[in-house]
Parts: structure tokens; sequence; C-alpha cells
């Protein structure tokens, strides 16, 4: 994909809508096939429902069933002005999960609310998930104006309470729109049932939003997978950040040892460089003993950080609550290494914002936490808002506990 795209996130209360909304802009600018939508109509037929542009993600039997989207996925659509990627973030609780990856990939969101049931506790956790990830470009749209009949005093009344949340963390929204993603009310188009407002639609605003500067340019992160020996000793793994080119002096961290890219290896060829997101596989001028979790740079950039000590964010999500200085694995690309949360800085609820005592040094489920971690051994991070490959984490060996998110640069 070229520079023409943009990734955003929709996210928001299980039942808001976002299934609709994803729909109804997949419906509006023409990227659905003519034969996805007849099977769509096909099965509203069967239910007897009018058509429902939530089943165009809804695809799964699953999810038909319970009418809730359980996976992060992403399509694409596109306007005059650019390509979007468009990751559909699961609103019900226990898919917080999915929700922290999927949102921690974009770089502007749309924040969903039902007009009847206006903002609720998932609403203002979604939202300080967006606020701790860093993501500013925030499309807010107020959804089922039409069971509200349009009323304009009770968006308005949603719109105020939300924006005294949003304040308290740190989010400014560029929009606040009134739709209706089923009747399609200011999605694509402008309608005639909201003549008090004269703002842009969601298309027209997501057109005004700037794409981030992308990895491509940013220093140079190869996170080793695996090392492989056939007729030469090649070095899989995936570019997370920068270019990894032919000839380019590279440092293998954490030990520091230095040498050159002898040749890309991709299957029954070689290239000249790879770019971010590509999974390849390089071999070295010299023999140097590589292995996976080892983070290659560029050896000109000093921008990286090895350590075993840094300040993070983290989002607490399960039941069991964690206890300060308990061991605990931590993954950030390929590295494993156990770790403990040796300080908790602040602690929050999620959705209250309520500054929580944290005395006792622990964290329960849902609680967000600014805190010092300590690493059994070194680990190569960059803040998160720097590159965020690897500047987000996750707790936990084979369930996922936590996710987090590196701050303060280097330490």
């Amino acid at each position: 994909m070229d520079e023409g795209y943009l990734k955003f996130v929709i996210v928001g209360h299980v039942d808001h809508g976002k299934s609709t909304l994803i729909g109804r802009l997949l419906y509006d600018t023409g990227s659905i096939p003519i034969e996805k939508v007849e099977e769509i109509k096909n099965i509203c037929d069967s239910l007897g429902k009018q058509m429902e542009f939530g089943y165009v993600m809804d695809h799964l039997e699953e999810e038909r069933e319970q009418g809730i989207t359980i996976e992060t996925t992403q399509t694409f659509f596109k306007t005059n002005k650019r390509n979007y990627v468009i990751i559909d973030a699961p609103g019900h609780v226990e898919f917080l999960k999915n929700m922290i990856t999927g949102a921690s990939q974009a770089e502007a969101a749309i924040l969903i609310i039902d007009a009847e049931e206006g903002v609720r506790e998932q609403t203002k956790r979604h939202a300080y998930i967006l606020s701790m990830l860093g993501i500013s470009q925030v499309i807010v749209v107020i959804n089922k104006m039409d069971l509200i009949s349009f009323d304009r005093e009770k968006f308005e009344s949603i719109k105020s309470d939300l924006l005294n949340f949003l304040k308290e963390i740190g989010i400014t929204p560029s929009y606040i729109i009134p739709i209706s993603a089923k009747e399609g009310d200011f999605v694509a188009s402008k309608s005639a049932n909201l003549p008090w407002y004269s703002g842009p639609t969601v298309l027209e605003a997501l057109d005004s939003f700037i794409p981030k500067e992308r990895s491509v340019k940013k220093p140079l992160r190869f996170a080793v997978q695996d090392v492989y020996n056939f007729d030469k000793r090649i070095v899989a793994g995936r570019v997370e950040s920068g270019l990894l080119k032919k000839d380019q002096s590279i440092t293998i961290l954490p030990s520091g040892e230095k040498t050159k890219v002898k040749s890309i290896e991709e299957f029954l060829k070689t290239t000249e460089e790879a770019e971010p997101g590509k999974s390849t596989g390089l071999t070295t001028l010299d023999k140097l003993f590589v292995d996976r979790g080892n983070i290659i740079v560029d050896s000109d950039d000093m921008s990286y950080n090895v350590t075993t000590r840094f300040r993070a964010s983290i989002f607490w999500m399960d039941k069991l609550p964690y206890k300060l200085g308990t061991p605990i694995l931590l993954r950030c690309a390929t590295q494993e290494v156990m770790c403990r949360v040796e300080t908790i800085l602040k602690l929050m609820d999620s959705s209250t914002l309520e500054v929580l005592v944290s005395d006792s040094g622990v964290i329960r489920n849902r609680e967000a936490a600014d805190v010092m971690i300590a690493t059994d051994k070194e680990i190569v991070v960059d803040d998160f808002l720097d590159i965020p490959e690897t500047g987000r984490f996750v707790l936990g060996k084979e369930v996922t506990v936590a996710g987090g998110i590196v701050k303060g640069g280097k330490i």
C-alpha cells in the first residue's frame, strides 16, 4: 500500500453500532461486492429483518447467533482522497485484549455512542485506552439518531456529558457528528433529517485527518524470530520499523556486536531492501551469535534503549489481581523476558478516572497504572509514541493478562 492510506479504529460500548457503521461505510463507498450484498439481504430476509449492515462484518455464524463482534478485524475502503484501513475493535468487556491490540495499530479513531443509551462505562474505558495510546485524531459519532427522532436537545446533552469526561483524559475530539448508521444519515452523505447540524459527514471528517509518518522513515528495528542453517546461515525476522538494506552497517542488540548485511533473503530470491511489516531473512558479513529475541538496528542510530528498567502504562485485564513484585513474563516484539512491577506510580479506575490508593501494591481487573518495570535481563524498548512496534508489550504467558506501552524515551 502506498503513502495514501490511513488506519483507524472504531471503538465504543457493545451494541452501540460499530459493525453497522463499518457495513454502511463499505456499502456507501462501493467496497462490498454485489454478491456479498445479495448474501446479506438473503440472510436478513430469512431472519425476517430489514437490511442489516452489521452482517457485513459479523459474517461468522457464532457472531450472528450472539450478536457481538469478537475478533479484531481489518478491512479496506477508499474515498476520492485516500485508501483506508479500518480496524473493528470489540466492544464487549471480555474482549478488551483484542481492542487494545487493534487500537495500538491505529492513527485515528471513531468513538461511537448510542443516542438512546448515551455515555456508558465501556465508552469511557475505550476512550481512556485511546488516550493511553496517544491517539489524538478522534471523531465522536452519536449513532441511532433515528431512534430519538433526530432530537437536537438529546444530542447536545450527550455531547456535553462526553466532552466533560474527554477533557479529563486529554482528548479533544476533532468532530462530534450525529448519525444513523443504519439509515445512512451523515455517514457518507448529508441528510435533511438533521437540518440543525451543519458539520461534516463521517467520510468528510476522516478525509480531513493527516496520516502519521510511515515507519519506513523511522529508525530500523528488525526483530529476530529464528536462525536457520542451510547452505548459509539465515537470520529470519520481521522489519518492525525503518528500512533494512543490503550492505547496511548493523548492530545486534542487546550484545552490541556490529557487522554488515551481506544479503536480504526471500523465498528463492534475494532483494536489495525490506520495508516495515516485511518478514524476511538476512545473512551477515561476519559470523556472530544471533538468537530469537535479538533486535537489529542501524549502527549509525543511537535512539534505541537497552535497559532492565523502564516506565510504562499498563491496563490490567485479568480477574486475578497483580501483586507488586510478582514475577511475570513480558513479551515485546519477539523478545520474552521475566519482569516485575517494582513501583506503582499512579493507579486509576479506567472508566471513572478515580485515582486509587495503591498502598496495598495491588492492580486489579480493569485498572490502569503508571508503573516502573524491572526485567531480569536486558531488553530493547522504545517510547511508544516514537516507535509503537517496540513500544508496546503484553504481560502473561499462556494467557495475556495485561497490555502496556513504554513511556518516557531513554531512561
